[in-house]
């Protein structure tokens, strides 16, 4: 008896010492704070925790989304024992070793075990495969997690064998409420420090939807200003203690659209440094980084247009790359589609001919489509004289010649005018000369 006291006192010691992103962790699914998609009435990460549905799954989301502790949920939705791996640490033999004890129990007791693997797009193939019987015939349930895409760094075979659910980052407000739960928890803080506003609102920053990273940074504000004997955390308690400062930057406010304002109008201007600072202080301040792609795309082809065709390349391609990899690594494709914005060569060509022929469009302008022009591919069409005396173009050397292509009241019309920049410098002298061609100035 005395031993098993001095067991529990020692367990309850070392829950005490534990860090506060440990003893916050949720003990049931009523005190998991975002994953509502995947944790709705009959969601199956819902049925699985609570034991309806027992399968394995592949949990795919960035770090501090909950992973761990729906790993520990489903171990405690029907008293399964619960083993723990890191692919970082183990190998083959340490895998097959749990399979043959979870085997071993489940024939003599009828015990089922939950194995969680973390990282498991570090295990090799040889190791993945090394679960795939065990899957298979579920000797173990596999709840294996990984901050990487599954289809492109599990082995197929065990794709197929588990339900793959991807969590989201957590919400500012989902933050928000973490930080007040451990504020006032007795497994947190209990009470004993408050949490100012603004500092508060720069962990929510900080943590960028990651539940581990701002607790983590909450514990530390509160061990900081717990030793100076502050009864509150303020700001500069919360900036000295991770050494970052709060960036003046509103997600929701003047500050969001004065720096996206000023990041575009730095790429309009060619100031690539002051495009990298603002792009730097929305990164920092977590925006969310497809906002940021958004504006790089529309600013290619409104800013850059035809001096430099390639950057519409750059920025979708930076746009796709943010929404493969995520952060903090899509930082690296932002800032390298907006050098290439800010050092292109510029031209408003684009955005100023689409604007012109939206003007006359919506000024009445147009008119009928030429006969020749108009779709001569059903029955009838021939009659109504649709599509006769269309010339084809490439029946020229050139591939062009003399021809009415818009309605009559706009011919001699012309929107696009290309600059003397970069790419648009030759278009400026080929164009003139098509429409001299095609206005039937000269046909060759």
């Amino acid at each position: 008896m005395f031993g098993a006291d001095a067991d529990e006192r020692a367990g309850e010691r070392l829950a005490e010492n534990a860090p506060l992103a440990v003893r916050m962790r949720p003990r049931s699914l009523d005190e998991v704070v975002g994953q509502q998609h995947l944790l709705g009435s009959g969601a199956p990460l819902r049925r699985l925790v609570e034991g309806a549905a027992p399968a394995s799954v592949l949990l795919y989301g960035p770090p501090g989304t909950g992973k761990t502790t729906l790993a520990n949920l489903v171990s405690q939705a029907t008293g399964r024992r619960f083993v723990a791996l890191s692919a970082l640490s183990s190998g083959v033999k340490e895998v097959r070793a749990v399979i043959e004890e979870a085997r071993r129990r489940l024939g003599r007791h009828g015990e089922s075990t939950v194995l969680f693997i973390d990282e498991v797009h570090r295990f090799s193939k040889t190791q993945q495969d090394a679960l795939l019987g065990a899957v298979e015939d579920r000797t173990v349930l596999l709840v294996a997690a990984t901050t990487e895409n599954p289809f492109f760094s599990v082995v197929a075979p065990l794709l197929s064998r588990s339900l793959v659910l991807q969590l989201r980052s957590l919400g500012d407000d989902d933050v928000r409420e973490l930080l007040h739960r451990a504020v006032t928890s007795e497994r947190g803080l209990g009470g004993a420090l408050e949490l100012a506003a603004d500092a508060e609102a720069h962990l929510v920053a900080l943590a960028g939807g990651d539940a581990r990273r701002a607790l983590t940074a909450l514990e530390a504000a509160a061990e900081s200003a717990g030793s100076t004997g502050a009864t509150t955390i303020d700001l500069a308690t919360v900036e000295s203690t991770v050494d970052r400062a709060a960036v003046l930057y509103d997600r929701g406010g003047d500050q969001h659209y004065d720096v996206v304002s000023a990041f575009i109008k730095s790429i309009r201007g060619s100031d690539v440094d002051a495009a990298l600072h603002y792009l730097a202080r929305m990164v920092e301040a977590g925006e969310d980084p497809r906002f940021i792609a958004r504006r790089l795309v529309v600013h290619a082809s409104e800013d850059v247009g035809m001096a430099d065709p390639t950057a519409l390349q750059s920025a979708v391609a930076a746009a796709h790359a943010v929404q493969f990899i995520g952060m903090p690594e899509g930082r690296l494709a932002l800032a390298q589609a907006t050098i290439h914005l800010a050092t292109a060569p510029k031209s408003n060509a684009v955005i100023a001919a689409i604007d012109a022929a939206l003007a006359d469009v919506r000024a009445g302008k147009g008119g009928p489509v030429p006969p020749h022009l108009r779709d001569g591919h059903y029955a009838g069409a021939s009659k109504l004289g649709n599509a006769q005396g269309y010339r084809y173009p490439h029946d020229k050397p050139e591939g062009v010649l003399a021809q009415q292509y818009p309605p009559s009241e706009l011919v001699g019309r012309d929107y696009y005018e290309p600059t003397g920049r970069g790419a648009e410098r030759p278009l400026g002298e080929r164009v003139p000369k098509l429409r001299g061609i095609i206005r039937g100035g000269s046909d060759r």
